[in-house]
């Protein structure tokens, strides 16, 4: 699965606002050993649900720092004002549909304010479109049925989820459904199930237009 050159800011488009692909996908990518900021927008906790700490993991939970907004405004400022600290693991930002202060100039200065910083920047999209952003990768992700049960074919196995990547800079786009697997220190991991190559034409004009 590709991964950008340095911290920078990236976009997670959801399935739909009860799917955990998203979320599950997102916190393998994030830095346990750092406290993170994780901000959420008043509607996107309305339709998908509050942010549920002990479920982070250990770790995790105890560095998280919580941020509830009225607003994408606000929610935008705060994630922008929280990559000025170099101390942080991460910030994730949660916004509801296509708000209009979610526009090119509030991506754009958020992937600068990461790759200033060395902190990455994760948008959660719920109800959102792909319109023009400053991310410099871009996500659809959902889940997908669980991997068959080791010991017990009629139970769900290990949790899965399929990741798209349909627009980067620098990166080939393409699919990379994920599974979940205990790590050592029991917090989750991930690994690949499969790669499925993008169409080619298509990668090849994303890498040139990125």
């Amino acid at each position: 699965m590709p991964v950008p050159a340095q911290p920078t800011l990236g976009e997670l488009f959801a399935a739909s606002p009860r799917d955990g692909g998203a979320t599950g996908f997102l916190l393998a990518q994030l830095d346990r050993e750092r406290p993170l900021l994780w901000v959420q927008e008043r509607m996107a906790i309305l339709e998908a649900g509050r942010i549920y700490p002990p479920g982070l993991g250990g770790r995790m939970a105890a560095g998280l720092i919580h941020v509830e907004a009225r607003d994408a405004r606000a929610a935008l400022w705060a994630m922008e004002e929280g990559l000025r600290c170099s101390a942080l693991g991460g910030v994730v930002g949660e916004l509801w549909g296509d708000p209009r202060a979610l526009d090119f100039t509030a991506t754009r200065r958020l992937a600068v304010a990461a790759e200033r910083s060395g902190v990455p920047a994760w948008l959660v999209r719920f109800g959102g479109t792909a319109n023009l952003s400053g991310a410099r990768m871009r996500w659809r992700v959902a889940s997908a049925p669980s991997l068959a049960h080791e010991f017990d074919p009629r139970a769900p196995g290990a949790a899965a989820w399929d990741a798209e990547l349909f627009r980067a800079r620098g990166a080939v786009p393409g699919r990379w459904p994920r599974c979940w697997s205990a790590g050592g220190d029991g917090a989750a991991d991930f690994e690949r199930v499969v790669a499925v190559a993008a169409d080619r034409a298509m990668a090849a004009g994303e890498q040139q237009r990125a």
